[in-house]
C-alpha cells in the first residue's frame, strides 16, 4: 500500500447557484481544512459539510491562502466538485491475480490506465471493486466508525488456498473471517466472483456461493448480492497465468449449475442472491466464435429475475435492462415518421449483435428513419467477440472505415473515458469525426439513442 501527505482538496467545477457560486469559489481553488481539518478524500470532505458553520482554509489557483466562514443548512451542500475523489493517495493492489485487465494491457498507454487501485472509498463512492488484502487496522477501524457500507469486494473463492492462488497473496485466505467482521458489525458487501476455467469453476464455485449464502438473507445481510462472471482474456496477457477462455460448453455448465443454487436460495433466503453476468448467457448461444443465436436456448432471463438489479454495473440484467426500457420509451415517443429523413450507424460490440437486433427493427419501423447495426469485435484486444465496453477508437475506425455512414454515428458512452471523449487507446471522439468524415452522437443511454434518432440530428456530448 502506497499513501502520501494529503493534498488540498482541488476544484474541477462550481455548480452554477450553489454556494460555492455565490462565494466565488473556481475551478483551480482547493480546499485546504474545513473547520481545522484536512479531508483525505470526498468522504472526509462530505462529512465535514454537514456542519452549519464551516471554517474553510482555502488556497486559490495564484497560491494566496484564504480564510472563509459560511453558515448554512446542515443538509446544504456547497455545490463543488473536485479532480479526484482521494486527497491523499490512491491505495493500491498488492495483489498479482493473473486475469487483472491492467496486466492485460498492451505497453504504451497513458500511465493512469496502469494504477492498480484497490481503494475501499473508491469502492464506497463510486462501487468499484477491492479485495480486503491491504486495509491497515485504522482502515478497518474507519469503516466501522464511518459505516461505509455497502462495499464491493472481488472475492473470487472462499476457500482459502483457491483464493490465495488467484490472487497470489497469502494475505487472501482470510476471506471468511472479514466477512465475518461485517457480518458482526451489520455493514454490507456486494460480492463479486471471477470465474476462471480450471481454477475456481465446478466444485469450488459451488463452495464459493454456498458460503458466500451463509452471509446473505436477513434485515442486514452482510453478502447482499453475488455476481458471477466470466474471466475476461486478451492478447496482451502474459503467457504463464494459467487462464483459458471460457467456452461455449463452459458458459452453459456455469449457468446451469449457478441456476440450480439461484433455486435453493430463493427458497431459503427468499432472493436469487447470485447472478450471472450477461456475458454467460452471450458466450453459451455461441456456436464456435459466431456471434450468439437467438433460440439458442441460452437467451437472456426475464426483468423480474434481476430483482431490484443489484449488480447493474457489473454486466448483470445490463442487456435486459436496456430492452425492457427501450420498449416502454419506444412506445410512448417514437413517432410514425421523421422529417428530414436520415440514416444513422449505430457501433456496438458483436456480443450484442443479436440481443439489440429487436430495437433494431423497431427503429426501422418508422418512416424516414434508417438504423444499420455495426457490430464489431476487438482486434486491439484480440478477440473475436467483444463487448461494447471494450472497444477502442482503433476497433472503431477500422471497422467502420470504408462504410457508408449516412447521417451520423451512434457511439455508447461506454467506450470512453467517464467524464472525457477519449477511448481506452487515447484516440478521441474529435478523431473519429476527422477521419470518417461523419458527426458523432454519444448515446449514454435509451432516452439519447431515441434523441439522436428522431431529433434535430445535432451531435451531443461532443467538443
Amino acid at each position: 500500500m502506497s499513501k502520501t501527505s494529503i493534498r488540498p482538496a482541488r476544484i474541477s467545477k462550481v455548480l452554477p447557484e450553489s454556494i460555492g457560486a455565490e462565494i466565488g469559489f473556481e475551478p483551480g481553488d482547493a480546499i485546504v481544512a474545513i473547520n481545522g481539518q484536512k479531508p483525505r478524500d470526498l468522504i472526509d470532505y462530505q462529512f465535514l459539510c454537514t456542519d452549519e458553520v464551516l471554517e474553510l482554509e482555502v488556497l486559490d489557483s495564484h497560491g494566496e491562502t484564504h480564510h472563509i466562514e459560511i453558515e448554512k443548512d446542515d443538509d446544504e451542500d456547497l455545490g463543488l466538485e473536485f479532480d479526484t475523489a482521494i486527497f491523499d493517495g490512491l491505495i493500491q493492489c498488492n495483489n498479482r491475480c493473473p486475469f487483472c485487465f491492467i496486466d492485460q494491457k498492451p505497453p504504451g498507454m497513458r500511465d493512469t490506465l496502469y494504477l492498480k487501485d484497490d481503494d475501499y472509498r473508491l469502492s464506497f463512492l463510486y462501487g468499484s471493486y477491492l479485495t480486503l488484502t491491504n486495509l491497515s487496522a485504522p482502515e478497518w477501524k474507519r469503516i466501522e466508525e464511518m459505516r461505509l457500507s455497502p462495499l464491493y469486494v472481488s472475492v473470487h473463492a472462499t476457500e482459502p488456498a483457491v483464493r490465495e492462488r488467484l490472487l497470489k497473496n497469502p494475505r487472501a485466505g482470510e476471506i471468511l473471517n472479514q466477512l465475518r467482521w461485517f457480518q458482526k458489525r451489520r455493514l454490507q458487501i456486494h460480492a463479486q466472483v471471477v470465474v476462471c476455467p480450471g481454477i475456481n469453476d465446478g466444485e469450488h464455485l459451488e463452495t464459493t456461493l454456498l458460503d458466500l449464502a451463509k452471509f446473505g438473507g436477513g434485515e442486514v445481510p452482510a453478502v447482499a448480492s453475488v455476481a458471477v462472471v466470466p474471466v475476461g482474456l486478451t492478447k496482451f496477457r502474459p503467457a504463464e497465468d494459467e487462464l483459458i477462455p471460457v467456452s461455449p460448453e463452459k458458459a452453459r455448465e456455469v449457468i446451469a449449475q449457478v441456476q440450480s443454487l439461484q433455486a435453493k436460495f430463493q427458497k431459503k433466503i427468499g432472493s436469487t442472491f447470485a447472478w450471472l453476468a450477461d456475458e454467460w448467457f452471450l458466450i453459451a448461444s455461441r456456436d464456435g466464435d459466431e456471434p450468439a443465436r437467438l433460440g439458442s436456448g441460452y437467451d437472456l432471463p426475464p426483468a423480474q429475475a434481476y430483482e431490484e438489479y443489484p449488480q447493474i454495473d457489473n454486466g448483470v440484467g445490463s442487456i435486459r435492462l436496456f430492452l425492457s426500457e427501450f420498449e416502454q420509451a419506444a412506445s410512448a415517443v417514437l413517432p410514425e415518421r421523421v422529417s428530414p429523413p436520415r440514416r444513422l450507424t449505430w457501433v456496438v460490440g458483436n456480443a450484442v449483435e443479436v440481443a439489440f437486433g429487436p430495437i433494431v427493427q423497431r427503429l426501422n419501423q418508422v418512416s424516414g428513419l434508417t438504423v444499420e447495426m455495426v457490430a464489431l469485435h476487438s482486434d486491439f484486444w484480440g478477440q473475436t467477440i467483444s463487448v461494447t465496453g471494450v472497444l477502442t477508437g482503433q476497433d472503431v475506425l477500422a471497422g467502420l472505415g470504408g462504410r457508408a455512414l449516412g447521417d451520423g454515428i451512434l457511439l455508447p458512452r461506454v467506450m470512453l473515458k467517464h467524464g472525457e471523449t477519449r477511448f481506452l487507446d487515447d484516440v478521441t471522439v474529435a478523431d473519429l469525426e476527422r477521419e470518417l468524415a461523419t458527426p458523432v452522437f454519444i448515446v449514454a443511454g435509451v432516452e439519447e439513442l431515441l434523441e439522436s434518432c428522431i431529433g434535430n440530428l445535432s451531435p451531443i456530448g461532443c467538443p
